[in-house]
């Protein structure tokens, strides 16, 4: 058995390095507890940055009455922008991919934060954004 895949016409799949962080929501910081409401994906050597937001609303509400859910759902959607860059993602909108992957997984006490840096191969990055959005969202 190969260690290295095989595109269908029988070559190599050419795996890359890539990295990713959930993004967590923490309505009460005191309690601790979080709900997983994003994956953000940065692939260097495929020029990749991507976030997938997915905010559980009944999860929230359930672990903080009074979390501020429009607040959050922003605050999510100023993930995806940053990530996206152009004129959306406001003074992050010049920066190399890289530089805004490290700026949104910075660590940070607000209601919506990072969780640590994993990293992984892979040969699609954006396919692989999905099957971790699949399998740790919701």
């Amino acid at each position: 058995m190969s260690a290295v895949p095989e595109a269908a016409g029988g070559g190599a799949v050419r795996r890359r390095v890539y990295e990713y962080a959930l993004v967590r929501v923490v309505p009460r910081i005191e309690r601790g507890e979080q709900v997983n409401a994003g994956v953000i994906v940065y692939c260097q050597a495929a020029g990749f940055l991507a976030a997938r937001c997915a905010l559980d609303e009944g999860r929230l509400l359930a672990l903080d009455p009074g979390a501020d859910v429009a607040g959050v759902r922003r605050a999510l959607e100023a993930v995806e922008l940053v990530c996206r860059g152009g004129a959306h993602a406001g003074p992050a909108r010049e920066e190399p991919a890289g530089r805004r992957f490290r700026w949104l997984t910075a660590p940070r006490s607000t209601i919506v934060q990072p969780g640590p840096i994993h990293s992984g191969l892979t040969a699609d990055p954006a396919a692989e954004l999905e099957r971790l959005a699949a399998g740790l969202l919701g």
